[in-house]
């Protein structure tokens, strides 16, 4: 066997982008997380195959992607069902499944959800940068190239391992239903005090839905409005899956991706572990808003952290 094998990218699709866990500890110098928006399938793809919980996968956006398989390998797939085909054959998702040298591997239009997690055996095999190789394309860090998005040509690296030929499934109790109507759950922040109470009941009775304006920096959702407080905010640091409300009065929780700081008021964050489902929502999907409960919370995920050893 040779050191490395390879998967060659022969279409990247509307975006595919190499990720592992992401960067801590950097925003005070402006510097994004990244990482998987859905870390859930993330972690699942990369259990599945007896991985670490920071092996790099592929975040597979919106599908339209086919890869050529360079050498004998097994594989995982999790997420939203992309219609993934070996040499035309389905593969059964949130699963692992092996495939050959020569073979083709391709990802259709979304049949649910938007993204799918592509892993390898082992991980994929990518310089780090400050600590990460997951791929944040305004920061240009990570990827293979200076945190460009996967394009045709592109060859994706990974260690020779054996092939197991019996496939490894999630069970169905684990998996999620990205068609219902999202129920998020939402830790309130200390400006949550500076909205009106009429403003508060909106947010929690109003159904918003999932605009078009959507990407790894933040989700705005339409069909409904908030008005914010009438004051002025001294730009702070924010936090994952914080609930903007700009002037227009349409919320933005903000992904993985977002900006460091800012001053739009907040009304607290979407708790932690609600958030891979909102990273699967289309545009046009139903989303509610519900109060959490800060422990209760905590100890769910505490629970998923320790399960997938984070």
């Amino acid at each position: 066997m040779s050191n490395t094998s390879t998967i060659k990218v022969i279409k990247p699709g509307q975006q595919t982008l190499l990720q592992d866990f992401g960067r801590f500890g950097l925003s005070h110098m402006g510097i994004a997380q990244g990482g998987p928006l859905d870390d859930y399938a993330y972690s699942w793809a990369n259990h599945l195959l007896g991985n670490s919980t920071n092996c790099p996968a592929l975040e597979i956006t919106l599908g339209q992607a086919e890869f050529k398989i360079g050498d004998d390998c097994e594989l995982a797939i999790a997420g939203g069902n992309l219609n993934a085909k070996l040499d035309g054959s389905p593969i059964t998702n949130w699963s692992t499944f092996s495939a050959r040298k020569g073979q083709s591997l391709t990802f259709g239009l979304p049949l649910n959800g938007l993204r799918s997690y592509l892993a390898v055996k082992e991980g994929f095999i990518a310089p780090q940068q400050l600590g990460s190789c997951a791929t944040v394309v305004r920061d240009q860090l990570g990827g293979i190239k200076s945190g460009s998005p996967l394009s045709a040509g592109d060859e994706l690296q990974f260690s020779p391992h054996s092939v197991r030929k019996k496939p490894v499934q999630m069970s169905f109790r684990c998996k999620p239903d990205y068609d219902r109507v999202l129920e998020l759950r939402v830790v309130e922040g200390y400006q949550i005090e500076d909205f009106s109470a009429e403003q508060l009941e909106k947010f929690y009775s109003q159904e918003f839905e999932v605009s078009q304006f959507i990407d790894r920096m933040g989700y705005r959702l339409c069909s409904g409005k908030v008005m914010p407080p009438e004051k002025q905010y001294l730009s702070e640091g924010i936090a994952l899956g914080a609930i903007q409300v700009p002037p227009n009065g349409e919320p933005i929780v903000l992904f993985n991706d977002r900006q460091t700081i800012g001053g739009y008021a907040k009304l607290g964050c979407v708790a932690r572990i609600d958030l891979p489902r909102l990273a699967q929502a289309k545009p046009g999907q139903k989303v509610r808003f519900v109060k959490g409960d800060l422990l209760g919370l905590q100890e769910a995920w505490c629970k998923w952290a320790n399960y997938f050893g984070y």
